[in-house]
């Protein structure tokens, strides 16, 4: 039985979604092919149907999770201060924390797209430059970009790493406040 090019997009979108939410959730480099594809129903050898590789598909969950991601709202240049601060705050929530698969991918993703192939790293860089480049245009200091793209990420990667949510909570709160406290010093 053929299926119409519309199921095929549907599978796609379908193992791009499970295999996004996997990947955050427990790491992309540790669940093969057969495992990605049983997650939506389908046998391994259907997977080849839809992407050449399971590095491909990486590259295309990246893409996918860096576009999706809270941050990308406030890659659009010209946003404000206000904006930027408001945003930071709900970034770096518990709320956030604990939404592993529908939050950033960069706390999750980090490790596996630093190990990946370069095209992916390109791709993440890619992103990572034009969300520095916005947030410096709204701050007016491109290593004050960098430094609080840096410090967002790592407090969410710091804050999973820790087992009792009132710590979790303390390195969000202490990370808001820095956030906070640089944003105005910075005007």
């Amino acid at each position: 039985m053929r299926y119409s090019t519309d199921h095929k997009q549907q599978t796609r979108d379908k193992l791009l979604a499970s295999s996004g939410a996997l990947a955050k959730r427990g790491g992309f480099a540790s669940t093969g092919v057969a495992g990605l594809m049983n997650a939506i129903g389908l046998t391994g050898g259907a997977f080849y149907n839809h992407f050449p590789s399971k590095d491909d598909l990486f590259s295309e969950i990246v893409r996918q999770e860096l576009s999706n991601s809270p941050l990308a709202r406030l890659a659009e240049r010209g946003a404000d201060r206000a904006r930027l601060a408001r945003c930071l705050e709900q970034y770096l929530s518990l709320a956030h924390l604990h939404n592993i698969e529908g939050g950033c991918p960069l706390p999750p993703l980090g490790v596996e797209i630093a190990r990946a192939e370069r095209p992916v790293r390109e791709l993440a860089e890619h992103w990572l430059v034009a969300l520095q480049a916005a947030w410096a245009e709204t701050l007016q200091d491109s290593a004050l970009a960098w430094a609080l793209i840096s410090q967002c990420v790592g407090a969410l990667v710091v804050g999973r790493m820790l087992a009792s949510e009132a710590f979790q909570d303390e390195v969000l709160q202490a990370s808001r406040n820095l956030v906070g406290k640089v944003l105005d010093e910075a005007r």
